[in-house]
């Protein structure tokens, strides 16, 4: 029993004993809960930025790293050059003709599947089983590979092909040489992509238009507006959404373009009338062999499209209406 002794103030106390004043109590954090969730995210996120990191970020830092190189697998050593082949690309007559060419083809693929796509859209926005038939029939094109596309369309444009058949018995005496006259070469070459394209387009602008709540529709008829001015001011905007996915997909699908001009045109007629920068960047890594001045070139293109693809993802989405 311990022994008790008089203090001054007339308490007592147990000696041997401590007295502590209470302090302010610790609050503990459950981590279980953050833990577990961060798991769970990890569990099935780590896969897809696992392959994301390893087939796009590392061959991008891979390429960028070499950009700086003078790096020619039959002429080594390899040296580092700094800026030096990005500079030279500003005065590459080559490069810039590719650039023009790639400009000009992506705004005849954007444009053209986007203004036939809605108007096709528009037209097969019907019920029964002749829509639905016609509807694949359009997108059928899009599942075809583009080497498949392309070698067709080769031998209908050819000089000799069905098309310029029909053109002489027409009357015609001179057809186009659609493919090896530098004149219509890119145009037809675009015009194949667009075709292809068409289907994407068409079923994008449809999932759209069903979309369209159909009371607005029968308001604006109650109204008195017409046909024009319901799609001007009720189905357009609404369709804002999908212009904006079809206009982002083309620009991206338009700009890296290398198949088709490899099958069809193979960079000509001419010199470079219609390579782009995609085949230039293959031409110059695989067949000439200049590693880092391609992949130069391919970070230059990458650097155009990533700012090609914001700013017109920040004007489409500003037009863009929530329902």
């Amino acid at each position: 029993m311990p022994l008790r002794t008089a203090t001054p103030s007339g308490t007592a106390a147990v000696r041997g004993t401590v007295a502590h004043e209470p302090g302010p109590r610790r609050i503990r954090r459950r981590r279980g809960p953050a833990r577990a969730e961060l798991a769970h995210f990890a569990g099935f996120g780590a896969p897809g930025v696992l392959v994301y990191a390893c087939f796009v970020l590392a061959p991008i830092a891979v390429s960028f790293g070499y950009s700086l190189t003078n790096a020619n697998p039959f002429n080594p050593p390899t040296r580092y050059v700094g800026a030096h082949n990005y500079w030279m690309l500003l005065r590459d007559d080559q490069f810039l003709t590719a650039l023009r060419v790639t400009t000009i083809l992506t705004l005849i693929v954007v444009m053209v599947p986007n203004v036939l796509g809605l108007l096709v859209a528009l037209l097969l926005d019907r019920s029964g089983k002749f829509y639905n038939a016609m509807r694949s029939v359009f997108f059928t094109p899009m599942i075809l590979s583009s080497v498949v596309v392309s070698v067709i369309w080769t031998r209908l444009l050819d000089t000799d092909g069905p098309l310029n058949q029909a053109l002489r018995a027409l009357g015609v005496d001179r057809p186009p040489n659609w493919l090896s006259d530098p004149d219509y070469a890119l145009y037809s070459v675009a015009s194949i992509i667009s075709w292809q394209m068409l289907g994407f387009c068409v079923v994008v602008y449809l999932a759209g238009l069903q979309g369209i709540p159909v009371e607005l529709q029968e308001a604006s008829a109650i109204d008195g507006a017409g046909a024009f001015q319901r799609f001007r001011a009720v189905t357009w905007p609404l369709l804002a959404p999908a212009l904006t996915i079809n206009t982002v997909v083309l620009l991206i699908s338009a700009f890296k373009t290398y198949d088709y001009i490899k099958v069809i045109t193979n960079g000509g007629p001419g010199a470079g009338t219609t390579a782009t920068i995609a085949f230039n960047v293959l031409q110059t890594g695989f067949d000439a062999n200049h590693v880092g001045y391609a992949s130069a070139m391919a970070i230059a293109m990458l650097v155009i499209v990533c700012v090609t693809t914001a700013v017109a993802l920040r004007i489409l989405r500003g037009r863009e209406i929530d329902l």
